[in-house]
């Protein structure tokens, strides 16, 4: 086999199906070498074996760097959460970007970028602490984090200590303080949040990444069968 042929073989082998043939430059990267390499890649008359060995070092030192670089990117962090109503069926989203003349830019590309990807997200009290990680595997992720932010969940894990105060029009007495004792009230995760963050995250290891959050925050959060997620 020619120089040629192989750099010609490798670049059809990472040509995406209805999509033009990648630039020398896009070959030299996969294969983890300078254009300048390539180029004396493609003038040799034959491909040894040792030729060969030495190009197959250098595509995993450079499939290593790209999985450093690329695995795990972050589209948003600690992002303070803008509740809006939609509709009027109680339901919330984390911000509004809005449209036409109101359409905010920044918030508008926050929206497309979390529309794009899949990975995991993390909500967050208004102090910073983890209050609920979630991953987005199937849906991206400003589906998944609005789907998340709505969802009733187990009474038993997701309630905090408060005093049930009257809801109907009634005069304030200060005795009944006494009666009203401290009990846990479930609350939704739209009442607790106050930040959001979200991480592009490659497929193949979304599912242990929200693992591995999970069990950093074991005592804080509010996820449901913690105890029965594995590693993917």
């Amino acid at each position: 086999m020619t120089g040629e042929e192989l750099i010609e073989q490798v670049r059809l082998s990472i040509t995406v199906a209805g999509s033009s043939p990648p630039t020398d430059r896009a070959v030299a990267e996969h294969l983890g070498i300078s254009v300048a390499g390539l180029a004396i890649w493609r003038a040799r008359e034959s491909v040894t074996a040792r030729h060969m060995a030495r190009l197959l070092r250098s595509v995993a030192r450079a499939s290593k760097r790209r999985t450093q670089s690329e695995a795990i990117l972050p589209v948003v962090e600690f992002f303070q959460i803008q509740r809006v109503i939609v509709g009027n069926g109680g339901t919330f989203r984390i911000f509004n970007a809005g449209k036409g003349d109101d359409e905010h830019p920044y918030l508008s590309g926050l929206k497309r970028e979390l529309e794009t990807h899949r990975g995991v997200y993390i909500f967050y009290d208004s102090r910073g602490r983890a209050l609920y990680v979630g991953k987005a595997k199937v849906q991206h992720l400003w589906k998944e984090i609005n789907l998340a932010y709505n969802r009733d969940r187990d009474p038993r894990l997701q309630s905090i200590l408060r005093v049930q105060h009257p809801e109907r029009r009634q005069d304030f007495r200060t005795s009944d303080e006494t009666r009203r004792q401290i009990r846990p009230i479930n609350v939704r995760l739209h009442e607790l949040a106050e930040y959001v963050s979200a991480y592009q995250v490659a497929d193949e290891m979304i599912g242990d990444i929200e693992s591995l959050l999970i069990r950093a925050f074991p005592n804080d959060l509010l996820n449901k069968k913690i105890e029965n997620l594995t590693w993917d």
